[in-house]
């Protein structure tokens, strides 16, 4: 932006739009009204203003769509595409975010009717694998496989999720949170193969996927899978701004700035230092994504020199399409450390709050009302130390909620 000028460079045919929806409300069923761009272009998701082809037209933005960056020359300040266009920089972002981890092409990862999901090209061939398909198989017990498990059972299709962990989203929920999880898929149709390692995918005669084949010698039939199993930061080619070896990534400080003048990065790629719980982090996030994104270009506009002081926040919805018996939607802010104590039934409510040292570190909080939702960043950010023995007792989510709300420091208190 040295003249003032903004250039967008993606490998993608479209204009930035909101991730999550992909493995969401865009595998809908077509008779349920899925969603489509535009409908979810930025920053809809977090009632921005929305940033289809037009926008960026109108504010004299260029966009250059199919043509990802393939070399930086960082002496020149030039960037080389996949076309071979040269384009100078003043100020570069990188915000790459991630690719999806794949199965090697020797164990089947790449046969036709195996699907990973990082982009609408992904979530197209998806749906049209979707449409024919009869017997799902989803590798993976994280978000994604979650989320697209749930669409599954929305198109009526016999589901079985494999997973290597003894329970559902192992990084997150606790063993008791993910039983009440996993008892709800079952009650959907949903079929469980826990603490499973994956030996191959097989063929079958017609060359497509028909089969999953595991360490102990059984076999799952599956004409479509879709395999969640984490996603790596797309750092290439830019290794030699400086990488960040613990959590990958490019590594940048609270500014987002690299180590090499006039170059950022942000988002999913970025490793950058978490200043409420004093380590790097790399997080995999919308909410940091749009973050990330207004305090680098803060600072790189203005001169701002406040840390970015981020709240981990992660949240999932599932079974949102019409006619589900229920919708599920929960959200999670802070960091899951420390003794763990759960109240309410998951009927349909249930809290979840990490308790270390006496401090509040962490909560979730499932079906959760509007200002109940609101409360949990408050709690999270201040840390409150809590009456463990009375929040135990509680009888209800609500109750919880507020012995934790009255254990708020009079300034934080909502």
């Amino acid at each position: 932006m040295a003249d003032g000028r903004l250039c967008i460079v993606s490998k993608e045919a479209y204009a930035p739009y909101e991730r999550p929806a992909l493995t969401k409300g865009y595998l809908f069923p077509l008779d349920k009204k899925p969603a489509r761009l535009p409908g979810f272009h930025t920053c809809v998701g977090s009632g921005g203003e929305r940033q289809t082809p037009e926008w960026y037209k109108e504010k004299g933005i260029e966009m250059i769509y199919q043509d990802p960056v393939t070399s930086i020359d960082i002496e020149k300040q030039t960037l080389t595409t996949n076309s071979g266009k040269l384009l100078k920089y003043g100020s570069l972002i990188v915000a790459t975010g991630c690719t999806a981890s794949r199965f090697p092409d020797k164990i089947g990862g790449n046969l036709p009717g195996v699907h990973y999901i990082r982009d609408v090209a992904d979530a197209d061939a998806l749906i049209s694998s979707l449409e024919k398909a009869k017997k799902v198989v989803v590798v993976g017990g994280g978000y994604i496989g979650m989320e697209v498990a749930a669409a599954a059972v929305g198109w009526k299709l016999d589901t079985t999720i494999i997973f290597p962990e003894n329970h559902l989203l192992q990084r997150l929920f606790t063993p008791s949170l993910a039983q009440r999880y996993e008892q709800l898929y079952q009650q959907n149709g949903v079929k469980f193969v826990k603490g499973a390692s994956i030996k191959n995918l097989e063929a079958g005669s017609d060359g497509r996927v028909a089969a999953v084949k595991l360490e102990d010698g059984s076999t799952i039939d599956a004409d479509t899978i879709v395999i969640g199993i984490g996603a790596k930061p797309t750092v290439s080619p830019f290794e030699r701004v400086g990488l960040n070896s613990s959590v990958g990534g490019i590594q940048v400080d609270g500014q987002f700035r690299t180590r090499m003048p006039g170059i950022f990065a942000i988002g999913d790629v970025a490793a950058f230092p978490l200043k409420m719980y004093d380590r790097i982090a790399r997080v995999e996030h919308v909410d940091h994504a749009r973050r990330s994104a207004q305090h680098c270009v803060k600072a790189l506009l203005s001169a701002q020199t406040h840390t970015y002081d981020y709240l981990p926040y992660f949240y999932s919805r599932v079974f949102e399409y019409e006619g589900s018996p229920r919708k599920v939607w929960w959200q999670f802010f802070g960091d899951n450390v420390g003794e763990t104590i759960e109240i309410g039934n998951f009927d349909p409510k249930i809290a979840t709050f990490w308790i270390d040292s006496g401090k509040l570190k962490g909560v979730l909080v499932e079906s959760g009302s509007p200002e109940e939702f609101q409360l949990l960043p408050t709690l999270a950010r201040s840390q409150p130390f809590v009456d463990k023995a009375k929040l135990q007792q509680a009888s209800s989510v609500e109750e919880a909620l507020e012995i934790a709300r009255a254990a708020l420091p009079a300034e934080a208190a909502v």
